[in-house]
């Protein structure tokens, strides 16, 4: 459902629980959202027009999200973290008409000021942002009632692209009202999966930019539920919050997790978690020793799903089902899975090769990449879709992953795509050749590794790697700046591709 139905039941529940302390009611959640999609339609926006968010974990982030999905627009949350460029990048290739921020953001905020040519709605809240608009006075301007038609919108966030830039993943919206029960997304799964309802109390700690971050948060709204907000994950503060509140759901990603096991015994069990009922994972491989002493701290609770940003399929497993089957990340919840090898002919049971998901309906589409798009589509069955991960499937059906998506680094969690850090740093003058990859990391999964060809002229010494380094800060978010670099000649095929894999399997094999 949506916030009014909750809103005219229980008008007082918190819908949002900030760390801190600031409580949103599903009476406040409803009026802003309103007020809001009342002030985008008076702008302009219609269904299918794109509003963006970008801006820390903030208790507006929802209101924005409602506002959004009751009046048919598409939602794009912009990563906290990202330069000038790169928001502007997404802003203008999601023909972004209104941009909302906070003071938190001001000084990129307004380096953003005529980057973006269809954006005509600038907002600020938390004070004063040169060039933009009070979001706070200005939605206060209008009647906090819903507008007389309300379709359902849709979230458009942002994955790799083949040239480096993200890519928008663009779902058809559906043609619902918000009101219509058929409507919901994260909540048609979390409700039955993880036993998910009106008093459940779920706790997010993850940035709200993130896929999964929004659709469970907002998932628990859906039914009703109550959600608390970390501004950031710190492992200590992640329990606490749990004995606080009761909180009987959460997802985390494999670090957090390594993060909570690595605190002192005495620290880590001090808070009470058997309110838990489910501890969801996802994101990123978890390595199955932690998945293990994760298990044995907190019960057969700890749930692991799979599946892409891009939502063309899921699998999903519980604790038992785990241990019965060690290291599968589950059976298909979303879609039906297909094994198939490089000219798409279906795989017998337990070869590995590219993962692809059966549905009734081709769910997505590569926003201005109908290269990408068609790649992802299956050269025969026109509604199997995949997104690059290799796997294969065992007799009952439960999958293992055996790669990822090609080069993939993941990062605690988050996507980091070599082919964007590459692009950057082969426009350095000192650039003659350059391949980024992961390599192991017992924290975070995987850390940024570049491999620098040097120009004729250059000195590869410990200044030269500084250099590149602050020439991809510049430019890029900080969470992409390699944090090594070697200097070696780069072998490239006839075809003029890098064999990235045999270079990274040599430093995997001397890590060994």
């Amino acid at each position: 459902m949506y916030p009014l139905t909750y809103a005219a039941t229980h008008p007082e529940k918190p819908a949002v629980v900030m760390e801190d302390g600031e409580v949103i009611t599903y009476a406040e959640l409803e009026d802003r959202s309103n007020r809001l999609a009342r002030l985008l339609h008076e702008r302009g926006l219609r269904p299918g027009d794109q509003v963006s968010i970008w801006t820390e974990n903030h208790p507006r982030y929802y209101e924005i999200y409602w506002a959004a999905m009751r009046s048919g627009l598409y939602i794009t949350g912009i990563n906290r973290h990202a330069t000038v460029e790169e928001a502007a990048y997404i802003l203008t290739d999601s023909r972004t008409r209104a941009l909302i921020t906070s003071t938190a953001m001001a000084e990129r905020a307004e380096a953003l000021l005529g980057l973006a040519p269809e954006c005509t709605t600038w907002l600020a809240f938390d004070g004063h942002v040169p060039g933009f608009e009070s979001y706070e006075e200005s939605i206060a301007t209008q009647q906090p009632t819903p507008l007389p038609e309300q379709p359902r919108g849709e979230v458009m966030l942002y994955s790799s692209g083949t040239t480096g830039r993200p890519k928008g993943i663009r779902r058809p919206l559906s043609g619902l009202r918000v009101d219509d029960p058929t409507a919901t997304r994260t909540s048609a799964l979390s409700g039955p999966l993880l036993g998910m309802n009106s008093d459940s109390i779920y706790l997010m700690p993850a940035p709200l930019y993130h896929a999964a971050a929004l659709q469970f948060s907002v998932g628990a709204q859906e039914l009703g539920g109550t959600v608390v907000v970390m501004r950031k994950f710190d492992a200590e503060r992640f329990l606490e919050l749990i004995a606080e509140h009761r909180v009987t759901h959460t997802q985390v990603v494999p670090t957090m997790i390594v993060r909570m096991l690595k605190l002192p015994d005495e620290v880590r069990l001090r808070y009470d978690t058997s309110s838990l009922r489910s501890f969801l994972h996802a994101a990123a491989p978890c390595p199955p020793q932690i998945k293990r002493q994760a298990i044995e701290w907190l019960g057969p609770i700890v749930d692991e799903y799979y599946g892409g940003t891009e939502g063309n399929g899921m699998t999903f497993i519980t604790s038992k089902q785990w241990l019965d089957h060690p290291g599968s990340v589950g059976r298909a919840v979303l879609g039906s899975i297909r094994i198939c090898d490089d000219d798409g002919v279906e795989l017998p049971v337990g070869d590995a090769g590219t993962v692809w998901f059966e549905r009734d309906k081709t769910p997505f589409s590569y926003h201005n990449d109908d290269e990408k798009t068609r790649a992802s589509r299956h050269p025969v069955h026109a509604t199997w879709s995949a997104i690059g991960d290799m796997g294969r499937i065992d007799e009952e059906g439960y999958l293992y992953l055996t790669d990822r998506k090609a080069f993939t680094i993941i990062s605690g969690g988050v996507n980091i795509y070599p082919a964007e850090i590459e692009a950057c740093l082969i426009v350095h003058p000192d650039v003659a050749d350059v391949v980024v990859f992961g390599l192991p990391d017992d924290e975070m999964g995987e850390y940024v590794h570049a491999v620098v060809e040097p120009a004729a002229h250059l000195a590869p010494d410990a200044a030269t790697v500084q250099l590149l380094r602050d020439h991809v800060r510049a430019h890029l978010a900080g969470f992409k700046v390699p944090r090594t670099v070697d200097f070696a000649a780069i072998p490239r095929m006839a075809t003029g591709k890098v064999q990235t894999r045999l270079i990274r399997q040599a430093y995997l094999d001397r890590l060994a």
